[in-house]
C-alpha cells in the first residue's frame, strides 16, 4: 500500500523523498540510487554543477534530464543574502524552474542557516515569483515569519548538514507540525538512517529530503530503497492514526464483562 498523494506548489507527486546529487562516487552509482529511490524530484546545486559550464557539466545535466524528475536548483555555499538572491537568479535562467531550494548560511563550523539573512532573501525572492524551500532550524518565530513571508513549504533541519544524528529535537519539530498545520514541512538535514525517516513521517511531516545517508553508504541504490520504504511506512503511519503511549498497561483482549469459558 501507498501513502497518499500530496501536493508542493501545486505539483502533485506520489512520492515523499527528496533526494541530492552530490558526493556519489560516480555518476553510474547517483543514477542507480536515484531510480531506487523512486524520488521524483532532485536537488542539484549551481556551484557545483550548471548544464553549460563544461563538457562534464553538460554530460551530468544529460544524465539528469534522462531522469525525468522535477528539479530544485540550490544555493548551497551562500553566505550572504545578496549571494544567494543572485544564485537563485541564475538557477532560474539555466534550469528553468522557479523553484528554489534557499540556503544562506551562517556558520561554517556546523552549517546554521542565518535566519536574517534567509528571511531577506525568501522575501526578495516570493515578490520575483520564486516558489522558495527554505532551509531553517526547528525555530518556531522563524519558521512563521517564512511563512508569513509566502512560504508554503519549510525544510526545517533535524540536526546539521551530513551529521547523520537523525532528530535531535523531536519535541520542536512536532510543535512546529502542530503550529503550522496548513504548511507543507520536509525535514531537511541530519537524517542518517531509515527509522530517522520513519520518526519524522510519524509525527505528520510530509516529507524528507536527503543526500549524505545514501551518497556515502556501502550500497547506495540499496539504501535508497530502504528509504523509500521507510518514508512509506512512517507516513501509512501516521495516517493510520499512532496509538498514544500510555502510563499504564492496556489488555489486548479485556475480560470485563466477557463470558469465561470453562471446560467440564
Amino acid at each position: 500500500m501507498k501513502a497518499s498523494n500530496w501536493q508542493v506548489y501545486g505539483t502533485e507527486l506520489e512520492s515523499r523523498l527528496f533526494i541530492g546529487t552530490a558526493l556519489y562516487p560516480s555518476p553510474q552509482i547517483m543514477i542507480d540510487a536515484i531510480r531506487a529511490s523512486q524520488a521524483q524530484v532532485i536537488t542539484v546545486s549551481l556551484r557545483r554543477q550548471t548544464p553549460t559550464s563544461s563538457e562534464s557539466g553538460n554530460q551530468f545535466w544529460q544524465l539528469i534530464q534522462e531522469l525525468g524528475c522535477h528539479l530544485l536548483p540550490n544555493t548551497a555555499g551562500c553566505y550572504s543574502a545578496s549571494e544567494a538572491i543572485k544564485t537563485a537568479r541564475l538557477a532560474r535562467e539555466l534550469f528553468d524552474t522557479d523553484w528554489i531550494k534557499l540556503e544562506v548560511l551562517g556558520d561554517s563550523y556546523n552549517l546554521q542557516p542565518d535566519p536574517f539573512a534567509l528571511l531577506e532573501a525568501t522575501k526578495v525572492l516570493i515578490a520575483e515569483g520564486f516558489k522558495v524551500f527554505p532551509y531553517c532550524t526547528d525555530d518556531l518565530v522563524l519558521c512563521q515569519k517564512l511563512a508569513d513571508s509566502g512560504c508554503e513549504v519549510l525544510m526545517p533541519w533535524g540536526a546539521p548538514i551530513g551529521t547523520g544524528q537523525g532528530l535531535i529535537n523531536p519535541y520542536a519539530l512536532e510543535t512546529l507540525r502542530h503550529r503550522l498545520a496548513d504548511i507543507t514541512l520536509l525535514v531537511d538535514a541530519g537524517i542518517g538512517k531509515p527509522s530517522d525517516a520513519v520518526q519524522a513521517m510519524e509525527l505528520g511531516y510530509d516529507g524528507i529530503l536527503l543526500n549524505t545517508a545514501v551518497a556515502e553508504a556501502l550500497e547506495p541504490a540499496k539504501m535508497a530503497s530502504a528509504f523509500a520504504q521507510a518514508i512509506n511506512a512512517g507516513r501509512l503511519g501516521y495516517e493510520a492514526g499512532v496509538m498514544p503511549k500510555r502510563d499504564n498497561a492496556k489488555p489486548s483482549t479485556p475480560l470485563l464483562d466477557q463470558p469465561i469459558w470453562q471446560q467440564t
